[in-house]
């Protein structure tokens, strides 16, 4: 009997105005799987993650979490889907009038309602894993180099132990050696803890890299899945052109004159 994967998206449509965001995308994300959503800016990436999360509402389609329809769900089984995810943001997204380690616990004293200094020793540790020690954990993000906020990002989604974690755009505006470094620790930090792993990112070295399958969505459709291996042998021309970032192919950008 095949295992129920950890999250499946099914004919899921999504459009603002006249716009169309999602179209129909089928995607399955299994136990343990590192998943990477490739594709150009406006391509529905963000708006396929929101859906999931239940910021956005999809107008047609269905999304399961563990098998369990979680779609329209909303108040406490809301919160009771959520638990079960961590989200390493684009900009890291921390509180600059938070303390380092304030900021990994967030969750575990806001959301969890956990005494302050359980919730401190927590995030010291997760702290470790991403290879910070406790001199950084009173400083301000602010004092931070982007690549810091990147690791107190990573080790706050993983302080509440989430079974998936959502990785958005994780390199960007980082320099290629810190780039690779992160994606390092993403990649050993998903195997190690054993968690599902969905992420979206243009950066094809980071989507080589963290990734055992990806995906590519264009104009609102998964025109390709496969394991990371196959891609450079897709056969799609959208693909091919997306991967080596050429100017010329089935992919036009609109450039308003």
């Amino acid at each position: 009997m095949a295992e129920t994967p950890k999250i499946e998206l099914i004919g899921v449509k999504k459009r603002f105005g006249s716009k169309v965001v999602l179209d129909g995308v089928d995607l399955t994300l299994g136990k343990g799987e590192s998943l990477v959503v490739i594709g150009g800016s406006g391509s529905g990436k963000s708006v396929a993650i929101k859906s999931v999360l239940g910021i956005v509402r999809p107008d047609e389609g269905r999304i399961l979490v563990d098998g369990e329809d979680v779609t329209h769900v909303t108040g406490r089984k809301r919160e009771a889907v959520l638990s079960k995810f961590g989200m390493l943001f684009q900009g890291a997204a921390l509180f600059d009038s938070l303390p380092v380690w304030e900021n990994v616990a967030f969750g575990l004293i806001q959301g969890r309602g956990m005494a302050r200094a359980k919730a401190r020793d927590i995030a010291m540790e997760k702290l470790a894993k991403v290879g910070l020690g406790p001199d950084v954990a009173n400083l301000s993000p602010s004092e931070l180099s982007g690549g810091m906020q990147k690791r107190v990002g990573l080790a706050r989604a993983i302080a509440a132990e989430p079974e998936i974690i959502f990785f958005d755009e994780p390199t960007t505006g980082l320099d290629p050696i810190m780039a690779d470094v992160i994606n390092d620790l993403i990649e050993t930090t998903v195997r190690d803890l054993g968690v599902s792993a969905l992420s979206i990112t243009h950066d094809m070295a980071s989507a080589r890299k963290i990734s055992d399958r990806i995906a590519m969505l264009y104009k609102g459709k998964i025109i390709w899945a496969g394991p990371t291996k196959d891609i450079d042998s897709s056969g799609n021309a959208y693909v091919e052109q997306f991967i080596h970032g050429r100017a010329e192919g089935p992919i036009r950008m609109e450039v308003r004159s």
